[in-house]
């Protein structure tokens, strides 16, 4: 019998690439892997233009396509591990509909499988996305990979091949809240991690702005790190500090009396310095309680409104 891998295809407005993606995926499995049987499992988050359209046009002449449509926009982390948890084969291959992960490598990822390994994980060697972008992310990757409690990898993305006993893993997590990167990192076992160059989106445009990324980069922090913490390191230096310039703050008024100056102008400074520290991290300890009270809450990933051949 056969092994089965399903390709899953998290998608949002998507009409442009989704009959594209089919074309690749399925001239790659007929072509380089006819050893295997396939399905091609896209999972439309409520999408607003005629991505779900061609999607039921795509499963209707071609029984591979399977197709899960979501009630409403429930966001890019949440459709993605709920797309991932409902692949039903030997091993899920994940591949955004932007195309700009080369789905060619799928032949090189199931190499690897074949070999043993149960996590293959893509990593960004390059992009030819924004290099300000790029830089940023990747500051931002060092960044978790420092102040985590978990090992990181840098410039991981979702785009890699799991095997049955991973996505088992990810499906008893029970996570409202998933970040699905630093799951991958802190929980990947038999793990072998896979440079590529990144292309740009081959059509239409991305629905990715600075808020969600963002709210997506907070989110790893406040799962995997405690960096809440540096509140109180910040305050015991500041609380010292304070103390050193209040003592000598007052030798210098005693030693000049009547010629030391007030410093209205260093007492404002130190205020507003002091109060933007606090603000900083008053922010950073309300990101942790929204992480909380959102877990807290115990919604569901998703609500789903249909599925073809499924």
């Amino acid at each position: 019998m056969k092994k089965l891998i399903t390709v899953v295809v998290p998608t949002f407005n998507e009409e442009l690439n989704v009959e594209n993606v089919w074309q690749r995926v399925t001239n790659i499995m007929n072509k380089q892997l006819p050893q295997y049987d396939y399905e091609i499992l896209y999972v439309d988050n409520c999408s607003l233009d005629r991505t779900q359209e061609i999607i039921s046009a795509l499963a209707e002449k071609d029984s591979h396509v399977k197709a899960i449509f979501n009630a409403r926009n429930f966001g890019y982390v949440k459709n993605v591990y709920y797309a991932i948890t409902q692949a039903k084969g030997d091993c899920a291959f994940l591949l955004h509909a932007d195309l700009q992960n080369p789905p060619e490598m799928l032949v090189e990822f199931v190499q690897y499988w074949e070999e043993g390994y149960k996590v293959i994980a893509g990593v960004k060697k390059s992009s030819k996305e924004n290099k300000l972008l790029f830089a940023a992310k990747g500051m931002y990757y060092h960044l978790m990979k420092k102040i985590s409690d978990s090992e990181m990898i840098e410039q991981l993305t979702d785009f890699g091949l799991y095997d049955r006993k991973f996505l088992d893993v990810l499906k008893n997590l029970d996570d409202t809240l998933p970040y699905f990167k630093g799951i991958v990192s802190e929980l990947g076992f038999d793990l072998k991690i896979v440079e590529f160059d990144q292309n740009d989106r081959e059509k239409g445009k991305s629905f990715t702005n600075f808020f969600k990324s963002y709210d997506y980069a907070m989110l790893g922090i406040t799962t995997y790190t405690k960096l809440i913490r540096a509140a109180s390191w910040a305050g015991l230096l500041l609380g010292i500090l304070c103390v050193v310039i209040a003592v000598i703050t007052f030798v210098l008024k005693l030693l000049n009396w009547a010629s030391f100056p007030t410093g209205v102008a260093a007492i404002c400074i130190g205020v507003f310095f002091i109060g933007a520290i606090q603000l900083f991290f008053l922010g950073l300890l309300g990101e942790y309680v929204i992480c909380i009270n959102t877990r807290l809450l115990r919604r569901p990933l998703v609500i789903e409104e249909k599925r073809i051949h499924y």
